[in-house]
């Protein structure tokens, strides 16, 4: 029966190399999968090696070497002279297979509701938002302060244990924050990041759960939005006018306030003192914490950005920051500022998620905030930014004056309403057939507004794509 087996036993054929595979890990694929698709059945001696070698094409050390790991994960026997058999133990696996359901847990479900879709498309303009702009970052000052960072070997263990981040670190960005922005921060107060969205993430799993509510800006960041709403908790859109955030329109009772009062997302337009001042009372009154995204405050390139709330109550307002935008986006490096209480409770969560944040790139940014270097390529970017928002606004101004253009003091695109005769969707479609991309405003608030991201394009591009508007 064994001899009738061994010649009934057919060689298969190698399967497609994969990106970067090894001809032996090939082998032992196509091997592996001969045995769990039922091609060879379990018991079944395989050829002799040179006969099964030349079949597949291979050297027979090759073979030997695919064989023998097989052997380790369980999927043939040597067996001596009788030669090599599949184990009796695997059955075939089907090959119509149905993918498995899966047991997603009620935050998931909600995370996923909350995700706005990419559509993608190539186009000879693109003016959407979240483009990287290559000259806002300073590839020399950052790879030099992590060539020096890596080569002195600086992160000694206290470092690397730290679920704050590096305490120089922290120390350079609070003198950076208290200098530049009117923050009253300790490094104490301060945890390191990878960015905003991780922030939010952080203060949202912590402070949220169903049963209790959220509040924030309508129109609004739309992963601040993901990240309340995932948790459970109610949230509630809070209208914004000509001036911000409407502090009249404030719920009776949250625990947490998303708001971005320098530049607010997306309409660009800075909450007047008094609106903060209202927004700070209704906080004190109802113990609710403020999120304050200081989002664009580095790329103010219209006169010096506002001071920031958190100067006003640091024991209620949170301030979040990212270096994604004003570095690059590789760096990953934000913050998070908040009283003591709460960044012990974060300290505590954090090793739950990723222990500390990336220390490398920790260090550099430490060190390129603490020798002026953060600051001297700031003033060089506004200079660059200043001049394509004023392109663009420009050619919008003259190409369709019924647009409202609200100019930005400071982020990287510009908010504009459309007639009442026209929706933001039909000029979506117009662009899109002229090679042109644009951002739509969002789901909630006015509809009738797209956003056009400019830090990213030359002055010649951002022409050339409002000319193909017309």
């Amino acid at each position: 029966m064994a001899g009738a087996r061994v010649r009934a036993l057919n060689i298969p054929e190698l399967l497609p190399a994969q990106t970067g595979e090894t001809l032996h890990a090939r082998v032992a694929r196509s091997l592996r999968q001969a045995v769990t698709q039922g091609y060879w059945p379990e018991g079944s001696r395989l050829p002799g090696h040179r006969v099964l070698a030349a079949g597949l094409g291979v050297s027979r050390n090759t073979l030997v070497d695919a064989l023998d790991q097989l052997q380790a994960e369980g999927y043939v026997t040597a067996q001596g002279r009788s030669g090599t058999r599949v184990s009796a133990a695997l059955q075939p696996v089907s090959p119509v297979r149905h993918p498995p359901t899966l047991p997603l847990s009620a935050w998931a479900t909600r995370a996923l509701a909350g995700q706005e879709q990419d559509v993608g498309g190539d186009y000879v303009v693109d003016f959407r938002v979240g483009q990287p702009v290559p000259e806002l970052y300073p590839e020399a000052a950052w790879t030099q302060a992590l060539a020096r960072r890596a080569g002195h070997g600086s992160a000694d263990a206290q470092v690397l244990r730290d679920p704050l981040g590096p305490l120089d670190t922290r120390r350079a960005l609070a003198a950076y924050l208290n200098a530049e922005r009117g923050a009253r921060v300790t490094p104490d107060m301060i945890m390191l990041t990878g960015g905003t969205q991780s922030a939010l993430d952080a203060l949202a799993r912590v402070f949220l759960e169903p049963g209790r509510s959220s509040a924030i800006e309508a129109p609004t960041y739309p992963g601040a939005w993901a990240a309340l709403a995932a948790t459970g908790a109610q949230v509630v859109d809070v209208p914004v006018d000509a001036q911000g955030l409407d502090p009249v329109a404030l719920p009776g009772q949250a625990t947490l306030l998303y708001i971005t009062p320098g530049c607010q997302y997306p309409t660009t337009v800075t909450l007047p003192f008094s609106r903060q001042r209202a927004v700070i009372d209704w906080a004190e009154q109802t113990g609710a914490f403020i999120l304050e995204d200081d989002y664009a405050a580095d790329l103010h390139h219209t006169g010096r950005p506002p001071t920031v709330m958190q100067g006003l109550l640091p024991d209620r307002v949170l301030l979040l920051g990212s270096f994604s935008k004003s570095l690059a986006p590789v760096t990953r490096s934000g913050f998070l500022v908040a009283p003591e209480a709460v960044t012990r409770v974060l300290a505590g969560t954090r090793p739950l998620t990723d222990r500390v944040p990336g220390v490398l790139d920790a260090l550099a940014l430490g060190d390129i905030l603490a020798s002026g270097a953060y600051s001297r390529h700031l003033r060089r970017a506004r200079q660059t930014l200043r001049h394509r928002h004023t392109v663009l606004v420009d050619a919008l101004d003259s190409a369709f004056p019924t647009w409202q253009i609200t100019p930005a003091r400071a982020g990287l695109h510009v908010y504009v309403c459309l007639p009442q005769d026209v929706t933001a969707g039909e000029v979506l479609a117009h662009a899109a057939g002229r090679g042109v991309a644009m951002s739509p405003a969002g789901a909630t608030g006015r509809s009738q507004a797209v956003l056009m991201a400019f830090g990213h394009l030359e002055p010649h591009q951002i022409r050339d794509g409002v000319a193909r508007l017309v």
